[in-house]
């Protein structure tokens, strides 16, 4: 079988998911189009090279409906052979979009491709395409749904993180990311967004808050209390996990991850293909898995994904330098360093999406760049990337720098 490398990838900033936020005005088309641009331009690139772009999109309603990527490809001034498409696994779409482009080039099927993610939550608000899972009773009875902040609560009450623990957890983030922009980390990845004159609209991810103060996420309210208790999916939950006498409901906005707009691409390709278009390798891609478990906490899936791309790897743990995991909610990483066994100055070293933030579509793509930059600078060898995923799914793979 070959081998799957990845030769480039570039962000957008995150930009605040409201009305006023940086990347408001525009539309997720064409913030996946400038990322297609910026790879193509960087690496000087005959895009009818490119035998494939898959981009991860978890609201696809409206204007994020119908295959955004092929009109994305289109506008992005790419050779009209190159096809699209667009998919949706939840959280975890764009490393899924990454992770079936390199599996295309690992069977020969194709040479160079991209995968990515595109979420524009300020334009198409979360849960917008609606879902039969949560609004159908007789499903949600008969797979005892409750939302994802019920789960993270519950991984929290379980594990017994308090909310002193997922409070720190959610400062360090912030202090993180905010070092990572001071020193300059982000600087070859992150690409301005710009308007139709070319001006820039944001060039920073602005939902960060690095001089978040202990005191200020302590004044924050629990945010899923009520819906819990009055909502009466406490009674659900407890119902799946009797060992659990009461939730205790620790998560607030300031401790779980935020809503924004932003795109993502990775260009992965054959070594062959590389060198013939003068593209050097960075990393290869050693494995990748995803797994399904209990939708009702819903969180629990990066674990035994990781442990499972571990496996296919022949790796263990300690053969991870770096390991990157979407920051949903505070609980869901300290639960992942429980389980594993992994020291925080091993994970999320540059922040995540609590300060910097969670465009659904897009953030598996950030994930994997970050991290690579991240082995590149510190001049470590392997990293491991994973979200959790809704309807109680895990996603991982794993990467070597070359």
């Amino acid at each position: 079988m070959a081998q799957a490398y990845i030769f480039d990838h570039v962000r957008t900033p995150r930009g605040r998911g409201r009305p006023n936020g940086g990347l408001h005005a525009v539309n997720s088309t064409e913030l996946a189009a400038q990322v297609l641009r910026a790879l193509r331009d960087r690496n000087q690139l005959d895009s009818a090279e490119v035998g494939e772009v898959a981009l991860g999109v978890v609201t696809p309603f409206g204007e994020q409906g119908s295959n955004l990527t092929r009109p994305a490809i289109l506008m992005a001034g790419y050779a009209e052979s190159v096809p699209g498409l667009q998919l949706d696994r939840a959280c975890s779409s764009g490393l899924d979009a990454v992770n079936m482009m390199a599996a295309q080039v690992m069977a020969g099927q194709l040479d160079l491709a991209i995968g990515g993610g595109v979420e524009s939550m300020s334009r198409v608000p979360m849960g917008s395409q609606g879902s039969a899972w949560a609004r159908d009773p007789a499903i949600a009875y008969a797979t005892a749904f409750a939302p994802q902040g019920i789960g993270a609560d519950l991984i929290a009450t379980r594990s017994g993180f308090s909310r002193d623990d997922v409070d720190a957890y959610a400062l360090a983030s912030q202090q993180r990311a905010g070092r990572a922009w001071d020193e300059g980390r982000f600087k070859n990845s992150v690409i301005p967004v710009v308007d139709a004159l070319g001006f820039p609209l944001l060039e920073r991810d602005e939902h960060m808050r690095p001089q978040t103060r202990p005191e200020d996420l302590a004044s924050l309210q629990p945010a899923f209390a009520q819906m819990g208790t009055l909502g009466g999916y406490d009674a659900i939950a407890l119902q799946k996990y009797p060992d659990v006498f009461e939730i205790e409901h620790v998560h607030t906005a300031g401790n779980s991850s935020g809503i924004v707009d932003g795109a993502a691409g990775v260009l992965v390709g054959s070594l062959e293909a590389g060198k013939r278009l003068g593209l050097k390798p960075r990393a290869r891609i050693r494995s990748f898995a995803t797994i399904g478990t209990d939708p009702t906490i819903m969180l629990t899936g990066p674990a035994p994904a990781s442990l499972r791309a571990l496996q296919r790897a022949g790796m263990t743990v300690a053969d991870i330098d770096l390991f990157e995991l979407n920051e949903a909610f505070a609980s869901v990483v300290l639960e992942y360093m429980r389980v594993l066994d992994i020291g925080h100055e091993r994970i999320n070293v540059n922040g995540g999406a609590i300060a910097l933030g969670h465009p659904l579509g897009a953030t598996g793509a950030m994930l994997l760049g970050t991290v690579l930059d991240e082995l590149e600078r510190t001049g470590g060898s392997t990293a491991l990337v994973s979200l959790c995923v809704g309807i109680g799914m895990g996603a991982a793979t794993i990467i070597e720098r070359v």
